[in-house]
Parts: C-alpha cells; sequence; structure tokens
C-alpha cells in the first residue's frame, strides 16, 4: 500500500534507504532487491532529536545525515516516514476520477470529504479495491449522482513535506519518497504473514515513543485505524517515578521486567488496553465479525508481560511478531546478534520501504 505524499515518478529501486523519525529513536534500514525478494543488509538505531520540535530543515539534514552515514548505503535514495502526530490517514468516498484529481479536490475541500478544514496540506489517496464478494448492495440514492470511490486518504503539511525534502537534499541524498507511518506495519505484515494477512480479521499494534497505533485489517483490507495518546514513554516514565529510579534504568526494567515490578507496570498498561479494547470493540459492533488475533510491534513488543497484560485487557490472542521475518539477513556479525531483539521497532522503517520499491 502506497500513500507517498512525494514520491519517485513509479521509478523501480534496487536499494532503499529507510527512516522512521521516531519521538526518541530515529530507526533506519537499507534493503537491497535480490530477485522477488529483498536483503537487509544494514540498520540502525540513533537517538532522535526529541528537544527540538519544528527542527530546521538544517538540523534535520545534520541529523538524517548522520543516519545515512550509519546505514553506509551505496545509494542515495531514501524513503522517509512521517510520524502519527504529523500526518492523518482517514477513509473517504470521492467521486471515481484519477488520484491526480482526488489530491486537487482534498486540497481545496477537505472539510467537505475528512470532516475537517486542513489547510496547506498536501494529500494522496489510495483507491481500496472492491471486495471479491461483496455484501448486497444498497439501493442506490435517488439523485446520488456520480458512482463513488472507497479512499484512504493520507495528508500532511505541505510545509513539513518541503521542509523534510529539503532537508534530505541537503545531505547529498535525494527523498525518493514520504509516507505516513501509519501504514508501515500494515505494509511489512503483508510480507511477513501474507496468509494471516488476507483471510483473517486482526489488529495491528505499534506502541511508539508518544502514541500508539490500531489498525483492524479485514481480510487485507485497512478497516479502521486509531491513534491513541499513551506510548512507551509514559509507560517508563511512570515506572521511574512509582519506583524512584532514572528514566533509564526504568527502560531497562520495562523491558527485562523482574517479577517484582510487574504490578507497578501493570497498572500503567491497562489505560492503553482499555483505549485499544475499545477500538477493538467499535470495529466488532459495526462490522458484525469478530477481531481474531493482536500483533505487537514497537519497543514495547519486547517485553513478554506487556504483550500478556494488553492480552489479559483485550481478550484476544496477542503476540509480537516480527517485520523482518521475510527479508534475507545480510548484516555484519555485531548487528546479526542483535537483530532478534531490535527486530520490532523496524515495522515502521520496512513498511515505508516497501510503499517505496
Amino acid at each position: 500500500m502506497a500513500l507517498p505524499f512525494l514520491n519517485g515518478a513509479g521509478k523501480k529501486r534496487d536499494q532503499l534507504l529507510s527512516i522512521d523519525l521516531g519521538g526518541r529513536t530515529t530507526k533506519a534500514v537499507y534493503l537491497q532487491r535480490k530477485g522477488e525478494g529483498f536483503v537487509l543488509s544494514r540498520y540502525a538505531l540513533l537517538d532522535a532529536p526529541i528537544y527540538e520540535r519544528n527542527l530546521s530543515p538544517d538540523l534535520l539534514g545534520e541529523h538524517l545525515k548522520g543516519v545515512c552515514d550509519a546505514l553506509e548505503s551505496k545509494t542515495r535514495a531514501v524513503s522517509l516516514a512521517v510520524g502519527v502526530g504529523d500526518s492523518i490517514v482517514r477513509h473517504a468516498e470521492l467521486p471515481q476520477m484519477p488520484i491526480g484529481d482526488m489530491r486537487q479536490v482534498l486540497k481545496n475541500n477537505s472539510k467537505n470529504y475528512l470532516q475537517q478544514d486542513l489547510p496547506g496540506h498536501v494529500f494522496d489517496c489510495y483507491i481500496i479495491p472492491p471486495r471479491a464478494t461483496p455484501k448486497l448492495a444498497e439501493k442506490p440514492k435517488v439523485g446520488s449522482g456520480s458512482p463513488k470511490s472507497r479512499v484512504l486518504v493520507a495528508g500532511a503539511k505541505k510545509q513539513l513535506v518541503d521542509d523534510m525534502q529539503n532537508a534530505v537534499k541537503s545531505t547529498g541524498f535525494t527523498a525518493d519518497n514520504i509516507v505516513p507511518g501509519l501504514i508501515g506495519p500494515v505494509n511489512a505484515f503483508e510480507m511477513a504473514m501474507p496468509e494471516i494477512f488476507s483471510r483473517e480479521v486482526i489488529a495491528l499494534v505499534d506502541v511508539g515513543f508518544k502514541n500508539t497505533t490500531i489498525c483492524v485489517l479485514q481480510e487485507g483490507e485497512l478497516v479502521l485505524s486509531r491513534v491513541v495518546n499513551i506510548g512507551g514513554d509514559r509507560l517508563t516514565n511512570g515506572l521511574a517515578e512509582s519506583l524512584g529510579i532514572s528514566y533509564a534504568e526504568a527502560e531497562g526494567i520495562k523491558v527485562g521486567m523482574p517479577t517484582e515490578v510487574q504490578a507497578n507496570l501493570e497498572s500503567l498498561v491497562l489505560p492503553l488496553g482499555r483505549e485499544l479494547r475499545a477500538s477493538i470493540d467499535f470495529f466488532e459492533h459495526q462490522q458484525d465479525k469478530a477481531v481474531s488475533q493482536v500483533f505487537i510491534s514497537g519497543g514495547s513488543a519486547r517485553s513478554d508481560f506487556i504483550v500478556q497484560t494488553l492480552q489479559t485487557e483485550l481478550m484476544v490472542e496477542c503476540k509480537s511478531w516480527n517485520p523482518l521475518s521475510f527479508l534475507e539477513v545480510a548484516l555484519p556479525p555485531q548487528q546479526a546478534a542483535e537483530i532478534d531483539h531490535i527486530a520490532p521497532q523496524l515495522a515502521v522503517a520496512v513498511g515505508a520501504a516497501l510503499a517505496a520499491f
């Protein structure tokens, strides 16, 4: 699923850098095409410049250059993932027309189609194909006009997209694609678990630094997405405060989780579980279908206790998953030794790369 605000005019790339500009950690991967598949040649996790909001293109460019240097790539093409705080992904119905025209219609009249006035934004659209076995269609309404397309719409501020493009350009690289981060896990999951993706009703939960996203997929179609304003930062801060320890110590405990502090973490995870359960309930009541499994990614997915706590609250089987499972891994020895532990954090970066290939 490609929803780039900026794309490389349909170029077929053989290799690509993909960067997920996270709130605390920037995650990046260097992928190369190999036959029908892909090879992971490098990854990088670097501290993000979290204390600078609305980074200037120069400062962002400096950070991106450090990321690109760490990947030691032979390509100059870069795909960037826009964070959920800086982009929107919505469902809409638009008149049947070329995607370029849809983008212009949304730019001129976002309130009519997205129920929100979004001046100074750029948009992209993905036309949702009709289901193979659709439900009985409703009778067309009298005077309903031209037929409509069901569309997944992504939007971001034009100034942000321009700044990101200029920042990449300042490093000597090329911004090949700029993609909403929310669809990253969806793209990666389609490749990692194609059978489950295409046949089941599941939820993908990505626990980020400040926010958590939930995407409900029904037989390969993204039918519901929501951003919850609870992320790993709140869990770590809450643990640090309740135990009287440093943030760094709490981060280590959150993942390692000694049994004596489980009660402290459980009370912090439960509000997140309730918010996610509300989203699943909404979908199940609207569609009369049950979510069969929940797949969790992000740094917090490395904690078995967090996954199990969410399972208890959601009353649906929850498990972490590996967004790299479909890739051939050709990493330096030290990175290869750490990749299984790091993998859940790379779902957005990998999915953003797939949107660009």
